[in-house]
């Protein structure tokens, strides 16, 4: 039988779709909480003074799906990609890949991979000065601030005061963060998410809110899409750019008609989507793990 870990801070909505969807592939399913994991050398998984030292959670797995890695520190988040990267590295199956999530985790990656290969993405401009950050709000007038690491909306705020600008920005440089603006692009009160998996788009919402943030995690609300070839083209391109499996791409149908890459989610969530739509996500998810086991 197939032995698959899921990487879930909790059995939530998603970790029981996952469950049902590798029961119905005959598979067996264990949670593992990414907060305890632990990294060992060849020593240490010898025998202990006070007896054996219990077997890893990945021991006898024949494949992992990282469904979050939360947030916390440099030192905790840079831990935790190690430990997959090296689990990847003994021949462990990993979906995404840890470097597809390194590269859709930091959204400077993410822009310049799209920005290289020529696919519509908004202008973009990342420092970690106050200063040259001011000087790029000055050429790009109206922006978007978002932070380095994170999704669902949060922490993102638009600014097209100078004044504005320049106390967010030296607020945040103060508190040592990186300073990532995105160009504002008018796109009315929606934008795009379509789910690629395996190199084809499985299924397409209309995201609508209230405002300019359309993030569903921010009150947004899903609507069935029938996505273009260029939508399909694009999203599919910008999920390969990137390395993942599957993956979660937004689209700007921007005012002045052009079409923008906004971004590529690693690890995306697909509940709203999968409602909207009636697409089951989880079983086009479990099918792509088990693909990759068996290749």
């Amino acid at each position: 039988m197939l032995r698959v870990g899921i990487l879930a801070a909790s059995e939530g909505w998603h970790f029981q779709a996952l469950v049902r969807a590798f029961a119905a592939l005959g598979a067996a399913t264990l949670r593992i909480d990414p907060t305890r994991l632990a990294g060992r050398t060849a020593e240490e998984r010898g025998p202990a003074a006070s007896g054996a030292v219990p077997p890893e959670p990945w021991s006898g797995l024949d494949a992992l799906l990282v469904r979050v890695i939360p947030p916390g520190s440099l030192d905790q988040i840079v831990f935790r990609v190690d430990l997959l990267h090296r689990l990847a590295d003994r021949g462990l199956p990993i979906v995404n890949h840890p470097r597809a999530l390194e590269r859709t985790i930091d959204k400077h990656w993410t822009s310049s991979l799209l920005d290289d290969a020529g696919v519509p993405t908004p202008r973009t401009f990342v420092t970690e000065r106050a200063d040259q950050a001011l000087d790029a709000f000055r050429t790009l007038r109206d922006i978007v601030v978002k932070p380095l690491l994170g999704s669902g909306g949060r922490g993102i705020f638009r600014v097209s005061d100078e004044d504005h600008a320049w106390r967010a920005f030296r607020a945040l440089e103060e508190q040592r963060f990186v300073l990532y603006l995105q160009e504002f692009v008018p796109h009315g009160r929606h934008d795009l998410r379509l789910f690629v998996a395996a190199g084809e788009v499985v299924a397409a919402a209309r995201r609508e809110g209230d405002g300019w943030k359309t993030n569903l995690a921010a009150g947004a609300r899903a609507r069935p899409h029938r996505a273009t070839q260029e939508q399909e083209r694009l999203a599919v391109r910008a999920a390969e750019l990137v390395g993942a499996d599957y993956a979660g791409v937004d689209l700007l149908e921007a005012e002045d008609g052009r079409l923008l890459v906004a971004e590529v989610n690693g690890i995306p969530a697909w509940e709203g989507i999968e409602k909207a739509t009636g697409r089951d996500i989880a079983a086009v998810i479990a099918s792509r793990v088990r693909a990759r086991v068996i290749r």
